[in-house]
Order: C-alpha cells, then sequence, then structure tokens
C-alpha cells in the first residue's frame, strides 16, 4: 500500500491559480500511474490528469492547457498546478496511486473557484 496527502487547496477567484501538492509515502517512480482526480457535489469522481511511471502525462479535455501534473522523484511529491481556474473546477481533489492490484486514495483537498 501507499499513504498519500493532498495539501494547497483553498478559494481562489475566477482566473486565479492554485497548485496542488501529493505526498507519498513511497518511492513514485515504482509506481505505474500517479494521478489526479476531482469530485464535485452531486457528480461522480472524474480522472483529471495523470502521470506514468515513464513520466507521460494525460489530461481530461476540460483542463488542457491549464493544468499541469508534475512529479518530484526525490521528495515523492505529484503537483497539480492549475491556472485559469473556473468556477466548474470546483471539487474535491484527490491523489491517486495506481500499481497492478494496488490503488490507493488521499483523503482529498477543497478547491473552491468563486465568479
Amino acid at each position: 500500500q501507499v499513504q498519500l496527502v493532498e495539501s494547497g487547496g483553498g478559494l481562489v477567484q475566477a482566473g486565479g491559480s492554485l497548485r496542488l501538492s501529493c505526498a507519498a509515502s513511497r518511492n513514485i517512480f515504482s509506481i505505474n500511474t500517479m494521478g489526479w482526480y476531482r469530485q464535485a457535489p452531486g457528480k461522480q469522481r472524474e480522472l483529471v490528469a495523470t502521470i506514468s511511471s515513464g513520466g507521460s502525462s494525460n489530461y481530461i479535455d476540460s483542463v488542457k492547457g491549464r493544468f499541469t501534473i508534475s512529479r518530484d522523484g526525490a521528495k515523492n511529491m505529484v503537483y497539480l498546478q492549475m491556472n485559469s481556474l473556473k468556477p466548474e473546477d470546483t471539487a474535491v481533489y484527490y491523489c491517486n496511486a495506481k500499481h497492478y492490484g494496488l490503488n490507493s486514495w488521499g483523503q482529498g483537498t477543497q478547491v473552491t473557484v468563486s465568479s
């Protein structure tokens, strides 16, 4: 298993930026895929961005060009830089680690974007 702890959420005006951080309890390069998901009130949890152990990243269409996923292997950290935030980005954001039978989640961090 891997423990994940998110931080960096908060309240921001539309057009602003936030950087979310995810601290992992083990070497993130040994994990196939690290990702960020989000869940808005009354909606299903959705994938936002992923980064593979090899460094390939993917994003959902609605955040392409605005969000960037990155990592720091020395610190076992994964980040989500969110720019040009919109009210529809408001959600609880979760860090996720997937590796074969492993599927771990953090506790989530709230992001609220005001219009």
